[in-house]
């Protein structure tokens, strides 16, 4: 590490031991000292100031596995963070202690065919925050590498800017699709990776912003950050409202975030001759029919969508520029302690919570 002065060496004193929370069994999750992390060359420690918890954590706490991916316990999750450097590897030149910054959660071995392409995030030795077997941010301390970290203004709170990480999966998934501005679109699913699509897709011009939901507190939220029209699919009419919103024809763009086999299968009739359903949210189950024949004489291209690349400088700016309009996505607040309440209030409780967040600090 390199050398700080006493005056940081004060103000950040690092101590030998942190809190993590592990994950102990299915719906099983407690609290543990373990040692600090050292940290070389390219490292960066970063003090941990606030961490959202994500669906995926969700799955993987409920169930244990997403697909393939099973848990090996113990195991710490977590991957939505930001928080403050407090060292510096002997190789770092672009951030110095002090420094508040926003962690990209996957560091990609910048060497395989993938990676030289861009599309560093289907790199296949890729190390994901939280994704098993790689230990997440739940931790008052943790060590990334220098070029997964970004910057983040004084002016955006750590817990709003944790959100790049959610918001960057809605700015991929308008890219992947080619978002046009002008475009109609509908965003099915609005929790926190929905809400913040209609961010994206506000951002890349779209006029039209049709969501769907079954809960009234995130049709709501949806409608202050931009949703034109929203959709109560337990009681509305949704094909009626978007031949409505379309004069007939049906919407641009189907970005499917809820992971729903019904909503998935419905969007190709909501879908326009040539438009695009863009697939976000993973389904409960590996296969899921849907009706070809119908895509191929609309001629709709589907696309997929995992994770993201090169999105996390535009996820900054655009939070910088919402202000306090994100801070009602916050609902729930829990320190490091109350991990278990915090994991149960999100697994349980999707009437009245949207993002909960972790401080571990």
């Amino acid at each position: 590490m390199k050398n700080v002065t006493s005056d940081e060496q004060k103000k950040f004193f690092l101590p030998t031991e942190m809190k993590a929370a592990y994950l102990q069994g299915v719906l099983e999750v407690g609290v543990e000292d373990v040692k600090v992390p050292t940290i070389t060359g390219k490292e960066v420690l970063v003090k941990v100031m606030a961490v959202g918890i994500c669906g995926s954590d969700i799955h993987y706490y409920a169930h244990g596995r997403i697909g393939q991916r099973k848990v090996q316990y113990p195991h710490i999750q977590g991957h939505e963070c930001a928080g403050i450097v407090v060292a510096v590897g002997e190789e770092v030149s672009r951030f110095k202690i002090g420094d508040r910054v926003a962690v990209e959660p996957g560091v990609a071995c910048q060497t395989c065919e993938w990676c030289k392409e861009g599309r560093y995030n289907l790199c296949p030795d890729v190390q994901f925050l939280s994704t098993p077997p790689v230990k997440g941010a739940f931790v008052q301390y943790l060590k990334h590498r220098e070029d997964y970290l970004f910057s983040i203004p004084d002016t955006l709170s750590f817990e709003n800017a944790t959100l790049a990480e959610p918001l960057s999966v809605g700015l991929h998934a308008v890219k992947r699709g080619g978002l046009q501005p002008g475009a109609t679109v509908v965003i099915s699913g609005m929790g926190p990776v929905g809400l913040m699509t209609v961010l994206a897709a506000k951002a890349f011009g779209a006029k039209e912003i049709i969501v769907s939901d079954m809960e009234p507190l995130r049709l709501e939220m949806a409608k202050k950050l931009g949703a034109t029209r929203v959709i109560n699919v337990a009681k509305d009419d949704m094909v009626a409202v978007v031949e409505e919103a379309t004069l007939g024809p049906g919407v641009d763009m189907i970005l499917e975030t809820s992971g729903n086999v019904k909503a998935l299968q419905s969007s190709i009739e909501l879908t326009k001759r040539g438009g695009a359903i863009v697939v976000i949210g993973f389904p409960a189950k590996d296969e899921v029919p849907l009706n070809v024949i119908l895509m191929l004489q609309k001629e709709i291209d589907l696309y997929s969508v995992y994770r993201y690349t090169n999105t996390y400088p535009l996820a900054i700016s655009l939070l910088e520029s919402m202000g306090n309009k994100v801070n009602e996505i916050i609902t729930d607040r829990y320190s490091i302690d109350e991990i278990e309440k915090a994991m149960e209030q999100a697994n349980t409780n999707r009437s009245g919570s949207l993002k909960v967040m972790i401080y571990p600090n």
